[in-house]
């Protein structure tokens, strides 16, 4: 479930676009605000290149749309991905930012890089950068590992790894996320406490990223 922020001084249209996203597009989760900690996958902002700047220097590995007025031509800072011009379709504007994102978590820019480990999403695999091995993941490894560096340290409980992995799913239960968590310890881990990924802590989990 990708995490987009949205950034308007218009309540109005960012009101409608989230509307809109969250129809088109459930699987993404829409946010308003920059919280502390936060982390998203994609920020869209609309007209204010400032807050881009603002915003970008906080998230500095996550790709960024500037929404602008067609007659707006002015000069965009590199960090910016794409220049978006409004009005706009929307189901191509969301086939836009997946695509921005499965490119991005595919180039260098996207791999996450966290203690001794490399996460390359798209390739569904983490490397080792001591010992050199690679080790295959699943999509929800994958996704488990991705919110863990998101928080950023911060612990997360298992109903809220419930909902960003596994959506509102009623027959997915906090077993399933703890079996998915053991798997991926026995694959990376090897049962050896000094390849530590992820620890268990406080009724939930967090990544370690020392």
């Amino acid at each position: 479930m990708p995490n987009i922020l949205l950034m308007s001084k218009d309540d109005v249209f960012a009101q409608d676009l989230s509307e809109q996203i969250h129809l088109y597009a459930p699987d993404f989760a829409v946010y308003k605000e920059p919280e502390e900690g936060s982390y998203f996958d994609v920020i869209i902002v609309d007209e204010d290149i400032n807050a881009a700047t603002t915003v970008h220097e906080r998230q500095i590995k996550v790709p960024v749309f500037l929404l602008s007025a067609v007659q707006n031509n002015v000069s965009t800072p590199d960090f910016i991905n794409a220049v978006v011009s409004k009005p706009f379709s929307l189901p191509l504007f969301l086939e836009q930012l997946k695509s921005c994102i499965n490119f991005y978590e595919n180039s260098r820019s996207g791999y996450l890089h966290f203690n001794k480990y490399i996460l390359k999403p798209i390739k569904k695999e983490i490397y080792n950068t001591e010992t050199g091995e690679s080790i295959k993941l699943t999509e929800k490894e994958v996704s488990i590992i991705k919110y863990l560096y998101k928080s950023w340290g911060k612990i997360v409980t298992k109903n809220e790894l419930l909902q960003y992995v596994w959506g509102y799913s009623p027959e997915v239960t906090t077993h399933t996320l703890e079996t998915h968590i053991y798997r991926l310890r026995q694959k990376v881990e090897h049962e050896d406490s000094s390849e530590q990924l992820i620890q268990t802590t406080d009724g939930g989990y967090k990544l370690n990223i020392q």
